[in-house]
């Protein structure tokens, strides 16, 4: 379980994982008994939104919040009201936003609503997706989130893999990365998410403590 404030902002790249981080960590909590609130504020991607999961979160007790045209004919999606109700909850909240600049301009209209509000914005990284496959292009999409969404990030979330063939190198090269992030920016690392098998297996002996491993489970699966 990590330990996070009230509030959570999920940030990254297209396809570096966000969604299924941002469900892993709804499940996680409402399992310890918290009750939890889920927000979709990608109104960009149209191929991994939290909605989709709508069934499984409700079966845990988790309220889902989504834009109200998502996956149908209308083109132009729009936030419900009750968005904005989010801000009073006293919930825990997980806000998973969409990728990059462009998907978190929308956090932009919420920018008062954040003044005096004790949040986390975790920004995701994977160092095998295009366009952040430098430790610099990561900095440069992060930069480009903070200036669109006026919010400050605070941790950086490491979701390095390549799916099935994952292996210790793999592990290991994100870890790296990652750190080399956390140098540039300042912002520390929250956890290294690792798929709960490989973690089972024997990446924890390697590791021990050296590393905090945040083990998930697979919900968002490719469609290509």
């Amino acid at each position: 379980m990590l330990d996070l404030k009230d509030f959570v902002v999920v940030t990254g790249h297209y396809g570096c994982g966000k969604t299924n981080f941002s469900i892993n960590l709804a499940l996680d909590y409402a399992a310890k008994g918290r009750k939890v609130t889920i927000v979709d504020m990608d109104l960009v991607n149209p191929y991994f939104r939290t909605a989709d999961y709508r069934e499984l979160l409700e079966s845990k007790g988790i309220e889902v919040i989504a834009p109200v045209f998502g996956h149908t004919n209308l083109d132009i999606p729009s936030l419900p009201a009750s968005m904005y109700s989010i801000f009073d909850s006293k919930d825990m909240v997980i806000v998973d936003v969409g990728g990059d600049d462009v998907g978190s301009t929308v956090l932009g209209r919420f920018r008062p609503k954040f003044e005096g509000l004790d949040y986390d914005m975790l920004y995701v990284v994977n160092r095998f997706r295009n366009l952040t496959a430098t430790p610099e292009e990561a900095v440069e999409v992060l930069n480009e989130i903070r200036a669109v969404s006026g919010l400050t990030p605070t941790g950086l979330i490491n979701n390095s893999h390549l799916m099935q063939e994952t292996d210790e190198m793999v592990i290991s090269e994100g870890i790296e990365f990652t750190k080399k992030i956390s140098a540039i920016t300042g912002l520390p690392v929250i956890a290294n998410t690792l798929r709960r098998d490989l973690y089972d297996s024997n990446i924890k002996n390697v590791y021990g403590d050296t590393e905090h491993f945040y083990p998930i489970d697979i919900y968002v699966s490719v469609c290509w």
